[in-house]
């Protein structure tokens, strides 16, 4: 296996501070409407004391099946180079393999706002801990803080360039790996705040993605000292970390942001689950094969698929089928006889449900042509 060669380096350059990071646990839900708690005048948080800890427990590790762990293997490696300010200048040289970066390229994007599917996957684990260790080990001899030491990944992050997906892939929305992003030297606002998150993690400080309209951002966990603006989730205080220009700091929002409601999701594994279906008619009947796909990367919860017709308004003689939990990587098949009904503006509609919440499906054409 090729290893990743990283070199850090920079003149020393040492300002005392005290902020600190508070530590990440182990959330188990997400919450889709946080509000942002702005500074107040009247709070105070003087920076000097600011905290942000280490993580406590550590996150669940994501599993995949040996057929997904397969990636592809070749000798060619693709070297890189970075050069980036924080109060001194670094520059970074690494060397990652084709192959992983090819085989990230040729993954589908799945359909999810969860982002934190794309942190999680694990192939890239050991170059991102690589990157996060030397990050690390360079702070350390420059006698920077926890906090410091996030600003310092931050900065990184921060110095690549900003490009839209529309112009670097055919795609107008098109999140990318963290090798990918390494490797295309940029991204727009999701690539870059994936990217982040997943160093912020390995150096083990609590972290979320936050998707406010047309932007996404990072969440850095952090006490009542931090100034700025923070999301609350798991009771805990999550400052906003802004990753598409030089200079912001933790806490610090672009004002096109201040206030929005975003929807906040804790970086730990996912299950994304996805689905095709057959339809057969037979008699009054409809047979429809409906396999469900994991494609993200934790086991999910109890799964149930219903097939039925649908109005605009109404579901007609909906049939469940219940599936074992599917654990990441796998699928499963099951087939459901539906009666068609007398109604005439109706469409098969097919559903996938985790723990009773739709999370994906699907409907055929209207059956009276309109």
């Amino acid at each position: 296996m090729a290893v990743m060669a990283v070199i850090l380096s920079a003149c020393t350059a040492r300002r005392p501070a005290s902020n600190q990071l508070s530590p990440a646990t182990d959330p188990d839900q997400m919450v889709m409407t946080a509000t942002p708690v702005l500074p107040e005048a009247t709070r105070a948080r003087p920076t000097a004391t600011a905290v942000l800890a280490p993580s406590e427990a550590p996150g669940p590790t994501a599993q995949q099946p040996d057929a997904l762990m397969a990636k592809p293997k070749s000798d060619e490696l693709v070297s890189l180079s970075y050069k980036w300010f924080y109060r001194t200048e670094w520059t970074w040289e690494t060397q990652i393999p084709r192959s992983l970066y090819d085989y990230y390229k040729q993954l589908p994007r799945l359909r999810t706002t969860n982002y934190s599917v794309y942190v999680s996957h694990p192939l890239d684990d050991e170059y991102i801990a690589l990157l996060a260790d030397e990050i690390k080990e360079a702070a350390a001899k420059a006698a920077y803080t926890d906090y410091e030491t996030v600003e310092f990944a931050t900065a990184f992050v921060q110095s690549l360039p900003f490009t839209d997906d529309s112009v670097t892939t055919p795609y107008d929305e098109y999140p990318r790996y963290p090798v990918e992003t390494l490797v295309d030297n940029g991204g727009d606002c999701e690539d870059t705040s994936i990217l982040l998150a997943a160093i912020v993690d390995k150096l083990g400080y609590g972290a979320i993605l936050i998707m406010l309209p047309q932007h996404v951002a990072v969440g850095v966990a952090g006490e009542d000292t931090i100034e700025g603006t923070y999301y609350k989730y798991d009771g805990r205080s999550f400052y906003y970390v802004e990753t598409t220009g030089e200079g912001y700091r933790i806490g610090e929002s672009p004002e096109e942001y201040s206030g929005a409601r975003a929807s906040v999701y804790p970086v730990q594994p996912v299950a994304i689950l996805t689905h095709d279906y057959d339809a057969t008619p037979n008699g009054d009947q409809v047979g429809v094969q409906v396999t469900v796909h994991n494609v993200g990367t934790a086991r999910s919860g109890r799964v149930v698929v219903s097939a039925g017709f649908a109005s605009s308004e109404w579901v007609f003689n909906a049939q469940e089928s219940g599936i074992a939990p599917l654990e990441a990587g796998a699928s499963a098949t099951v087939s459901v006889s539906v009666k068609i009904p007398q109604e005439r503006h109706i469409r098969l509609l097919v559903q996938v449900l985790v723990d009773d919440v739709v999370v994906d499906e699907s409907t055929s054409g209207w059956l009276d042509g309109e």
